[in-house]
């Protein structure tokens, strides 16, 4: 964030040690904030240092996308005085967030000892200790099986990892929680939230688990149909798709009355009968709703749906692939507050997204993610004290990278 505009967490200074998604986005969020966040990885980087995808020069754009404004500090954590050099920083910095494995001298207990105010962040994969990762859990809580088409025979995943996304900022919001009290009372504290927990949760919280206790039978698969409402895909007469979604009484007075079908949905009412202004009658009979509107779609351009759309409650969007917002000079992207031009070690200038959150107007545009280790001389200086001379001999000893 711009010095003249400290983040509402500045001075917070918080010690990752991450991999993958849920804690490096967790960091990343609280990093966009004001915070600031050093990330301590393995000599030569850790097991998310070179995933996919990959800029054109090879390196990761996943590691780049998700370590964005925050320092890097590199480790031997194998050795006694690695991890005893972090165990220094986090005593130092008084915060740590995690998803590593316990190491010897880098335990909540081992930690506490060298700091009673410790505020200690840990993400699981289970809340007993067994691992787990976004594909795994989705299929353990249910989700593949009422994806996809309704006739389709066995699972299909999706290719967002949303339990990764969601957990990472229960991490940060809960970490905060834990600072605020330490702030208030003195006192420390050890949080931990598991990966298979927030996906459960969701699943509760959504009714989905409700459903399946109370229901006689399992939800169904139904495409791209929206599950108690009327809401789907149609063809344009440009050969584009878009979704349609109604989600109340007005939605679905604006759509009718923007196609021009009222008299034929009337007189489909009374033959039925149906009262389309009920969600649960609109989802019934979606197939025959869906029959009405699909012509009515497929002779009009997407251009045309903009115009007659335009000023109306209707909830509707063109699908578009990821290389057709990127495409033409990136005009959809730049055209997005979030987005701001970046230059990234390594991969490159492109448009990258800063923070969603808009405070007091203002919003925080994208800063670099650090090179490996860019910043070990830097950090070891200001919270260890240490001179150039004593980093230059962690270095020699292989301590730091």
């Amino acid at each position: 964030m711009a010095e003249e505009h400290p983040g509402p967490l500045s001075g917070m200074r918080v010690i990752e040690l991450s991999s993958f998604v849920a804690a490096p986005l967790g960091g990343m969020t609280l990093a966009q904030l004001g915070a600031d966040v050093v990330r301590v990885d393995p000599v030569g980087g850790g097991p998310d240092a070179r995933r996919w995808p990959l800029a054109p020069s090879g390196r990761s754009l996943y590691w780049a996308g998700l370590n964005k404004g925050k320092r890097s500090v590199t480790v031997n954590l194998r050795s006694d005085r690695g991890r005893d050099l972090v165990a220094a920083l986090v005593t130092a910095a008084g915060t740590v967030v995690t998803n590593a494995p316990p190491r010897p001298g880098l335990t909540y207990e081992e930690l506490r000892e060298r700091r009673a105010d410790l505020v200690y962040a840990r993400l699981l994969g289970h809340h007993d200790g067994r691992t787990a990762v976004d594909y795994t859990v989705n299929a353990e809580v249910g989700f593949p099986l009422v994806t996809g088409p309704a006739h389709h025979d066995g699972p299909i995943n999706h290719v967002v990892p949303t339990w990764d996304v969601a957990c990472g900022l229960y991490l940060a919001i809960g970490l905060l929680a834990a600072d605020r009290q330490r702030t208030a009372t003195g006192r420390g504290r050890r949080m931990e939230v598991a990966l298979h927990d927030v996906a459960l949760a969701t699943a509760g919280n959504l009714g989905f688990l409700a459903e399946a206790q109370l229901s006689t039978t399992g939800r169904p698969r139904i495409g791209n149909d929206l599950y108690g409402d009327f809401g789907r895909d149609f063809g344009t007469a440009d050969g584009r798709r878009v979704m349609v979604v109604v989600l109340g009484e007005r939605h679905w007075r604006d759509l009718v009355a923007a196609t021009g079908l009222a008299r034929v949905v009337s007189a489909l009412e009374q033959a039925l009968p149906a009262d389309f202004r009920r969600e649960s009658d609109r989802f019934a009979h979606r197939e025959a709703l869906g029959g009405l509107l699909v012509p009515w779609f497929a002779g009009r351009t997407l251009s045309d749906l903009e115009e007659t759309f335009a000023g109306t409650s209707v909830l509707w969007s063109p699908y578009r692939a990821f290389e057709e917002l990127a495409a033409d000079g990136a005009a959809l992207l730049r055209a997005q507050p979030l987005m701001a031009e970046l230059s990234q070690p390594g991969v490159g200038p492109h448009l990258a997204p800063g923070s969603p959150l808009v405070l007091d107007d203002l919003r925080v545009p994208p800063a670099p993610a650090p090179e490996l280790g860019e910043h070990n001389a830097e950090v070891l200086a200001e919270l260890l004290s240490l001179t150039p001379g004593e980093v230059a001999a962690l270095r020699a000893d292989g301590v730091v990278g």
